[in-house]
């Protein structure tokens, strides 16, 4: 069954899309446009070229009619469903022009997409026994970030912040800047207060002494960062509960397990966003 998830507001992203539609049509298709008459209209079937989560349906519904208002669009596969390789997960109808206009553009997001849902899915899946949730984080492709995190959504993982400004994140230049924890937390509260900002605030521990500092400054998350697995048992016994508990840090699909069940909450993974394998599929004539 897909994840339940969020879906962007599309509309809110029309400067990158209009960059990207004009990073590829220039001054017009001109090999379409050559060999295609101007109102011709074909129909054309989305194909799924290998097994794996299926991500960003309603996008390409979206970049299809944005292109081409007269375009008629059928989705068949869910988004942040698990397909076969041979499945159509969609169909669209409209000027022929417009829709090879549109071929690449939403092949291009929609491989990229299903394959960071895909990654997010193995990952889920391997600790779906505990009840830690795998995060993404900020390491994501410029003006896809909104995006990115949507595919993370619909392969079964959480969404860390979105940025800088939903959630303060004390890392460790932070800290040491501030002169330490207490510094540093005491002065965000203070910060928060005076810009009647209510935000969470999770600070970035290096060793049991600073989670510690961190349980004492009082914080709504603290991350271990680097922590062994053993360090992270112990951490989280000394927690207990107090606040949630994040481990971050080197941790890849082979550790992630042993991580989880240690206890937290959070696992926070870069590479569900970065080095991904897209998701193969393409767009044939009907």
């Amino acid at each position: 069954m897909p994840y339940a998830s969020w879906i962007p507001d599309f509309h809110a992203l029309k400067a990158q899309l209009d960059f990207a539609i004009a990073e590829d049509l220039g001054d017009g298709d001109h090999s379409a446009l050559s060999s295609i008459p101007v109102n011709h209209r074909g129909k054309a079937q989305l194909i799924l070229k290998e097994p794996g989560i299926f991500a960003g349906g309603a996008l390409a519904r979206h970049l299809f009619k944005y292109i081409d208002s007269t375009a008629t669009v059928t989705q068949l596969v869910e988004d942040g469903s698990l397909t076969k390789e041979g499945t159509v997960a969609m169909t669209v109808e409209g000027n022929t022009i417009k829709l090879l206009q549109s071929e690449r553009l939403v092949l291009n997001y929609l491989q990229r997409l299903s394959g960071i849902a895909t990654r997010t899915y193995s990952y889920a899946s391997l600790i779906a026994h505990t009840s830690c949730t795998v995060l993404d984080t900020r390491k994501t492709t410029p003006g896809l970030r909104v995006l990115e995190k949507w595919a993370v959504a619909l392969g079964g993982g959480g969404n860390h912040r979105m940025g800088l400004y939903d959630m303060i994140m004390l890392k460790d230049n932070h800290i040491d800047f501030a002169g330490g924890i207490s510094e540093a937390v005491g002065r965000t509260k203070t910060y928060l207060k005076n810009k009647d900002r209510a935000l969470a605030i999770e600070v970035e521990t290096r060793n049991l002494e600073e989670v510690k500092a961190a349980i004492q400054a009082g914080v709504d998350r603290i991350m271990l960062d680097n922590f062994s697995v053993s360090e992270t048992k112990e951490a989280v016994k000394y927690i207990a509960g107090r606040t949630e508990v994040e481990s971050s840090g080197g941790i890849t699909r082979d550790t992630l397990v042993p991580y989880a069940e240690c206890g937290v909450d959070f696992i926070s993974v870069g590479a569900l966003t970065h080095h991904i394998k897209g998701l193969d599929m393409s767009l044939k004539a009907l």
